[in-house]
Order: C-alpha cells, then structure tokens, then sequence
C-alpha cells in the first residue's frame, strides 16, 4: 500500500497497557462481519480473497493499486520453492501454498505457476541444504541430491568452480507475480469483495479497540476487524510498535539478453547460488532475458521516495557475476533493471499478530524478501486467525522480539504507532 502522507497515530502516548496474553480479546467476527484489508499485495489480496471465502464481508484497500511500482510484490516474477534449511515451518508453508496455487489455478483456469524446478548450488559449508532434504521429503516436496560430476554433465552452461554439488527440487519454479497479484484482487471482486484504491490512516486506539480508519478521500471507514499489510510501509504506519522490527532494503534486479535456448527456461531450471555469491535468478522467461539478482541485504531504503534508479556498482557486479557463472553470457547486453525492496525483519521470519493494544487490528507483514510465494497460505491462516479468535503462530508473534534492545525500547515507552520515523 502505499501513504499519501507521513502519519501520525492520533492513539500515541496513550498510558493504556497493552493486553496480555489471555487478556481482553474481542470476540471472533462471525460470517458477514465487516472486515476492511489494508494492502493489496502477495498477503493482502490473499487475506481479503480467503475471508471473502469464508463469509465475511470484506473490503481491500490500496492506495497505489495491486503489485503497483512501489510495492514489494511488483516485477514480473518471484521463485516459489520449498527449501529452508531447519527452518520446517516454511518448506510446510510452502508446500501448502503450491497445493493452493495449482488449485486456484484451475479454478481461474489462468497459468500463473511455472514449474521449471529450482536447482540449488551448494557451497562447501553445505549445511543449509542438507537440513532441507529431510524436510522437503516429510512435505512430500520431491528433490534430487546431483553429485558435482552429474551436474556438470547436466547443465554444462553453469562453471561450477566453488561449488561442492546441487540439489534440484523438482516442483519448484517461478510465479508471474504482478499479473498474479491483479488476478486475486479480481477474483476477491468477482467473489462478492469490495476494492478501493484509496490510502489509509489507522484509527486512534481507546478500550483496547481500533476505531474508523480514515482514507485519502476525506472519508472514515468502519470496520468489526482491521488487517494492515502494507509490506514496507508498515512500519512507519505504526512506527512505535513496528518502527525498528520492519526495515525495507534496497534490492536491485537485472536482466540481460540471452538467445541461446540453453539459458531458456525449456533448458536450465530457477537457480540459486547459495555460495558465497548469493545471487539467484531465472531463466530467459515472460519475454524480459535472463533475470539475475543478489538476495545479499541491501541499504536501508524509503519506498514513498526512495531513488528507484539502478546503480553503476550494482551493475558491475551482476555483469561479473554473470561471466563467472555463466561464461557464455559473458558480455550479454543488459536489457533492464528494477529496484524493489525487501520487508526484512530482524530474524527474517514473517510479523503476523494482533496490535498489541488494538485487539480488532491484525499485522500482516515482513515478507524478508521470501514471502511471495506463501501467499495464499498465508491468505488462508490469517482468514482463520481474524475468524476464530484463535492465537497466532508463537513462531510469528511480537513476544518473540520480547528480550530484544528494539523490542525494549519500544514496549518500555508504549509509544504505540507514534510519529512516522524517515528512514
């Protein structure tokens, strides 16, 4: 979602104790309660889709349009694959969002799913990659561990120098990622949902309650529930509570020309180098070349005004990247370049909660540069969370920044969704 200005939590400062644990809830809203989305990105649109589903009567807002430049679901694709490490909770995730992908799919009868597999290269510190084996087998996500030899044989368009050996998760691939994002928030309308493409300011806070938001219109908008994700904005929309846990970064993305049909999607899977390199990319796709990356964190980064101009550094070192791991395409012509930005938290794991004053108002957010593709699981947990009054998952609660100086700050001066802070 993107801000029409900076803004200021009218509930700041409040002396109210935020509740505990156990402590005063509203009830869960029953189907056909009014439950207002804000952002219409990777979550959101999922968010609004799967409440639509179960009754509620919902409205999504945005105020710079679904998957729009600014966001950080915008660009044409994203990779969906299930290796993580240790981390079980994802590849699970994962698992049910493809299941749910290919359903929706079906349902739309529109191809937004690109099964090319992602092959993973692995560096001698292999530890990452064979904690996911285990894991990508109890989801049933089907993986094939390549001796270095059977790679090279395989796909001899990769120099391999560095590289210890490769994993190819067979199910993997990419999503069409804007178009997909238009195609959900078309769904939710032609499912009986209301969009508007207008800005939102929360509304102040008193008995533990959100009260009418205000949009760019100079209209108010009540609502029984209040779900914010708004990707990198949120934290400065709530500043206070999510100021220092939600840091958007700068990430640059290149494409280049490739016309030999071995650097086709038909010839070379999704790839992610996770030596010391750390770039990813995907095959010549949707018509844009050969779309390379680097998932290192960038800067810090302002999605309302921050520069969207690629950098002559970041250049350089995708063109040299490219020669190493690529040699054929050494010299290729650039053809275009994206800035976006990741909504990093400080563990990388997503922020889904309840505002910890506000027991109507849900967060939904640090996607960490990952959390694309576990939209509509995402979509389908958080439908249920806002629903049934149920806790939401400790592995993605607030508490867990408890013992953090951020988190100390911030709940020592319960100055919750004050003044916007700049980056």
């Amino acid at each position: 979602m993107m801000l029409s200005k900076e803004l200021t939590h009218p509930g700041a400062g409040s002396n109210e104790a935020a509740p505990q644990k156990g402590g005063t809830r509203i009830a869960a809203s029953p189907s056909g309660r009014r439950i207002a989305v804000i952002g219409a990105g990777a979550f959101g649109g999922w968010i609004a889709l799967y409440l639509q589903r179960r009754g509620a009567k919902v409205i999504l807002l945005d105020g710079g349009g679904p998957a729009n430049s600014r966001s950080s679901s915008f660009g044409e694709t994203r990779i969906i694959r299930g290796g993580y490490g240790p981390k079980g909770i994802y590849t699970k995730f994962a698992a049910r969002a493809l299941q749910l992908w290919k359903e929706n799919e079906a349902r739309w009868k529109q191809k937004l799913y690109r099964r090319t597999g992602v092959l993973w290269l692995a560096a001698p510190d292999d530890r990452f990659l064979k904690a996911a084996m285990p894991l990508l087998g109890e989801a049933r996500l089907p993986f094939e561990a390549m001796p270095l030899e059977d790679a090279i044989k395989r796909y001899p368009q990769i120099n391999f120098e560095g590289i210890k050996w490769a994993l190819l998760e067979k199910d993997a691939g990419y999503l069409e990622a804007r178009r997909s994002c238009n195609v959900v928030v078309d769904a939710f309308v032609a499912e009986g949902g209301e969009y508007r493409e207008l800005a939102v300011q929360p509304g102040t806070i008193t008995g533990f309650q959100m009260q009418p938001v205000s949009l760019s219109d100079g209209t108010k908008l009540a609502a029984e529930q209040y779900v914010f994700a708004c990707g990198p904005w949120l934290g400065k929309i709530f500043s206070g509570v999510l100021g220092h846990l939600i840091r958007p970064t700068r990430q640059e993305i290149f494409f280049f020309q490739a016309s030999d049909k071995q650097f086709s999607e038909t010839s070379l899977p999704t790839w992610i180098d996770y030596s010391k390199h750390r770039y990813y990319g995907i095959p010549g796709n949707e018509w844009r070349g050969f779309k390379l990356a680097c998932d290192l964190r960038g800067p810090e980064f302002d999605p309302t005004s921050g520069d969207r101009l690629p950098s002559a550094e970041g250049l350089r070192a995708a063109r040299e990247y490219l020669a190493f791991r690529f040699p054929r395409l050494k010299g290729a012509a650039p053809l275009e370049a994206q800035v976006c930005q990741y909504e990093q938290s400080p563990d990388e794991d997503f922020i889904i909660d309840r505002h910890p004053a506000a027991a109507n108002a849900w967060f939904a957010g640090g996607g960490s540069g990952h959390g694309f593709k576990h939209g509509p699981a995402i979509g389908e947990m958080v439908s249920e969370l806002v629903l049934s009054g149920k806790e939401p998952e400790p592995h993605f609660v607030l508490a867990r920044f408890a013992n953090s100086k951020a988190t100390k700050t911030l709940t020592g001066s319960q100055t919750l969704g004050s003044s916007v802070a700049r980056s």
